[in-house]
Formats: structure tokens, C-alpha cells, sequence
């Protein structure tokens, strides 16, 4: 099988991880973008990348370039492409299309475009077409328009790859499994020590934490792929691809939890690690964080997606000034980081934190910081390590 281009989309931020993440799968030619970093594979690869990766919202594979800065030059570019090479007139399409463009001020526009000249091709050749399915169509193209350059893509993944596929039940304000799989990757985490979520809500940032810990598949409880329907479809090597990486999975030998104060939330979060196949390596207990200690011996890595009042209704200050309390007198050896799109109620958690890296929370700029909590004194520390 030939090597081919493609994209991998991901979030501000996610760009260097989700390159070593493709390094490490085994892919060539990986160069870093803005919120994407593209690179090379073949069909077995393209399966591979869809089922692994923990930080990409969608792979695609372009197919064709070209300069469009008229209406007619799109449509005779569209029109340049041999549509039958991925689709006949009895199946269905959808666009998604995307435009930074002077000329095209409309996405909306610029799709409906392309789908003229799709559809012109198949009438004129077959004296049908193909129709339009927004939902589950058997081909989604990809459009990129910046300026005046045009990409054509064919989506390998379908729905964003955070629809994992294990999440049947969420809260007021869920995290984006992705987002949360990026948090813990940039927090290094490694699964080579214990782990607590103490504000877990419907568990996303555990069940993320033990995919990780145990290299188990991001996608491997995800329905469906839109590559599935592609002409070129080959099930037996989508089939020894799973094998394989199943077989790359790791045991675990240390604890994950998760707390969570609201009754409701720690059923979510139960059941939605029973639908991934998780339960072995996660407990969810019913637990006000501000009245725990830490229980485990050792270090502990700590993630959480604290509320910051966007859609939960709290009293901020105090909430954040309670947060760093909990944590600098209940959880000594434990690195706790956290990510906040409220920047002024960092002001009240009364540590200094050791990192603090920029990311996105859908549209909200948000901070993932990390916050040190050492065994004694952080000047014991020091010495001991001086000593050494």
C-alpha cells in the first residue's frame, strides 16, 4: 500500500503532543501547524491513526488543491476532480467547508457550490446523482478555503474523534474527551503512579486517564468511522489493526479515583467507565473534595476540571481559596494541575503554580496549571535534595 498525505485537526495548544503521538504510532513526514499537524501513512495507518490517537478531532485526506478566487474557478476546480474515483450516483455526500477568503464571505455558500458542481458531474456522466445526507453519509468532504487557496479533503474519521463512544451520560458542563486527554498528556501523566479526579464529574478525565495508563485505544469503543464506507473499505485489515493494538495494552498496578460530591454525577460517571470497559481500574465514590485527605502512599497525579462559574452556579472566591487550602494541607507528594477559563479566581487559590499552559475550553481561553504539594516544607526539599 502507497503512502498518502493527511491532516490530523486538533486544539490550540494539543499541536506538539498530538505530533509525538503520530511519532510514536509510526507515522512520516510529521509537521506541526496551527491547531492541525499533517503527515504521511498508508490505508493500514489511516485505521491505525483513527482508532489511537488521543489529541486529533478528525483525520482527513486531501485530495486535490487548487486556487479559487472566483465563483467560477471553485466550481471548475470542484468540477476538475474524478468524484466517481470515491462515490457512485446511488450514494449520498455531505460538505463541511471552512473559509478565511475575501471572495467567499459564506461557508454555506461555497458548499452549495461544490455540490452543484458534484452533482453536474454525475448527471452529465450518468444521467443521475448522487444525494445529499447530512447525517450518516457514505462520503464527507472536507473544503478549506484560506485566501485564495482551496483544499479538498475526504474525512477519514466522521463524527469529531471525541465521540469516543463510551459516554452515554454527561453533566451540566462536560469536558471535551479530547480536551481531557490532552490535559493529561501535557500533565505527563504516564499511569506510573496513582491518580485522583476529585471533582470527576460524569468521569471523562478518568476513563481518558485509564486508556492512557493501560495504552488502550482511544477510539476502540467508537461505533463507526466514516472510512468504513468508503469503495476501497477493507475489514480484514481493519480487523488485524485492532488485534494488534489490543495487544499492545499494559497492566496497571496502581489506583485511580474519583470523587465527586453531587449523587448524581458519580452514577454518571459509573456508568459511563462500565460502558468503556474501565471498571477494573477505576473506583467513583460519593466525596466533597474540600473535607478528603490524601489516602494513597506516595506520589499522587492529580487532573481536574474545577467549575468556574460559565454554567455553575458558585461563590468563586471562595471556592478557589478552599481548592488551594485542600490541597496544600490534605495532599502532600502530590502534583495537582487543573484548567480554569476564569483568570482571576487563580488570584484566590493561594499557591503559586509551577506551569501554566494556555489552551481553549470550546471558545473560552482557558489556563491548565500545575500546583507542587511536597512531602514537608518546600525547603526541606530543597536540602534533602541537596544532601543527595
Amino acid at each position: 500500500m502507497e503512502n498518502f498525505k493527511m491532516v490530523a485537526k486538533t486544539f490550540f495548544g494539543f499541536e506538539e503532543i498530538l505530533a509525538k503521538e503520530l511519532q510514536q504510532l509510526g507515522a512520516q513526514d510529521v509537521e506541526q501547524g496551527v491547531r492541525m499537524v499533517s503527515f504521511k501513512g498508508d490505508k493500514g495507518f489511516m485505521y491505525k491513526a483513527n482508532l489511537s490517537l488521543r489529541t486529533a478531532l478528525k483525520i482527513l485526506k486531501p485530495i486535490y488543491y487548487f486556487r479559487a478566487n472566483s465563483e467560477i474557478n471553485l466550481y471548475k476546480g470542484i468540477q476538475g476532480i474524478n468524484w466517481s474515483k470515491y462515490l457512485n450516483e446511488n450514494q449520498t455526500f455531505v460538505i463541511d467547508t471552512t473559509v478565511h477568503s475575501d471572495v467567499f464571505k459564506h461557508s454555506q455558500f461555497v458548499s452549495q457550490k461544490c455540490k452543484d458542481a458534484i452533482v453536474d458531474q454525475f448527471r452529465e456522466r450518468t444521467g443521475q446523482r448522487p444525494s445529499v445526507e447530512k447525517d450518516f453519509p457514505d462520503l464527507r468532504i472536507n473544503i478549506h478555503i484560506d485566501k485564495d487557496q482551496c483544499s479538498v479533503a475526504l474525512d477519514t474519521s466522521g463524527n469529531s474523534l471525541h465521540q469516543r463512544g463510551y459516554k452515554t451520560a454527561t453533566n451540566i458542563a462536560p469536558i471535551n474527551e479530547v480536551l481531557a486527554a490532552g490535559m493529561l498528556l501535557l500533565s505527563g501523566w504516564e499511569g506510573k503512579s496513582n491518580f485522583l479526579d476529585p471533582m470527576c464529574g460524569s468521569g471523562t478525565i478518568l476513563a481518558e486517564a485509564a486508556m492512557i495508563a493501560c495504552n488502550i485505544p482511544a477510539n476502540i469503543n467508537r461505533k463507526e468511522f466514516a472510512f468504513e464506507k468508503w469503495n476501497d473499505w477493507d475489514n480484514e485489515l481493519f480487523d488485524n489493526i485492532v488485534e494488534a493494538l489490543m495487544k499492545r495494552t499494559r497492566e496497571f498496578h496502581y489506583t485511580i479515583s474519583g470523587y465527586d460530591k453531587a449523587p448524581s454525577a458519580v452514577e454518571k460517571a459509573k456508568s459511563n467507565i462500565k460502558n468503556a470497559n474501565l471498571d477494573d481500574y477505576v473506583t467513583v465514590s460519593q466525596q466533597n473534595f474540600f473535607e478528603t485527605k490524601k489516602e494513597t502512599v506516595g506520589p499522587l497525579h492529580m487532573v481536574f476540571n474545577p467549575p468556574y462559574g460559565e454554567r455553575l452556579d458558585i461563590e468563586m472566591e471562595r471556592f478557589y481559596r478552599e481548592m488551594g487550602d485542600t490541597l496544600k494541607l490534605n495532599y502532600p507528594n502530590t502534583n495537582a494541575w487543573f484548567i480554569t477559563a476564569n483568570l482571576e479566581a487563580l488570584k484566590f487559590v493561594g499557591l503559586k503554580p509551577s506551569r501554566k499552559i494556555k489552551l481553549f475550553n470550546a471558545s473560552l481561553e482557558a489556563r491548565l496549571v500545575k500546583y507542587e504539594m511536597y512531602e514537608g516544607s518546600k525547603r526541606t526539599k530543597f536540602q534533602n535534595n541537596l544532601e543527595e
